[in-house]
């Protein structure tokens, strides 16, 4: 298990943005799932295409259903942030319109990301981290509210 911790990334008026921060990490997982597409030229396109989405929803629409597939299973957040005509997939936790948990992705080669270790262990790493934080909401440790995330700073989640 690993103790992992919840930053934000951007606020606007429509939408806040978080990612995941494992301890010992010089890097988030977004930050992580960048610097990946930012060093293979063939997913550079794609990812620019996925930032530019994530951006546009921050600053104008906020992180409507419609821009999502879902993934995992039924009972939980998880969802992924497909381009069309993509292989690159970025995973995230869709708690509301207004906020949105990114975490890492990659490209997908396999028909599901059950099939490849890599973005399976991304999308399990979200379902973990869902669970926990739907018993902190259940607990009232944690409330979203609006474009964020009411009392994130102080809490460590053991995924």
């Amino acid at each position: 298990m690993a103790k992992a911790t919840i930053q934000s990334v951007r606020q606007t008026e429509k939408a806040g943005l978080f990612t995941i921060s494992f301890e010992g990490d010089s890097y988030t997982e977004f930050q992580k799932f960048i610097i990946k597409g930012n060093n293979n030229a063939k997913l550079q396109p794609d990812l620019q295409k996925i930032l530019g989405a994530i951006q546009r929803m921050l600053s104008a629409v906020g992180f409507l259903e419609r821009y999502f597939r879902p993934e995992g299973k039924m009972h939980d957040r998880v969802a992924a942030l497909p381009i069309q005509s993509s292989k690159l997939r970025l995973y995230c936790l869709r708690l509301s319109d207004s906020v949105l948990i990114v975490g890492n992705g990659g490209e997908k080669k396999t028909r599901t990301y059950d099939e490849d270790p890599e973005l399976s262990g991304y999308v399990l790493t979200l379902q973990k981290l869902d669970e926990l934080l739907k018993s902190a909401e259940l607990k009232g440790t944690i409330c979203i509210e609006e474009t964020t995330i009411e009392g994130i700073d102080e809490k460590t989640f053991e995924i």
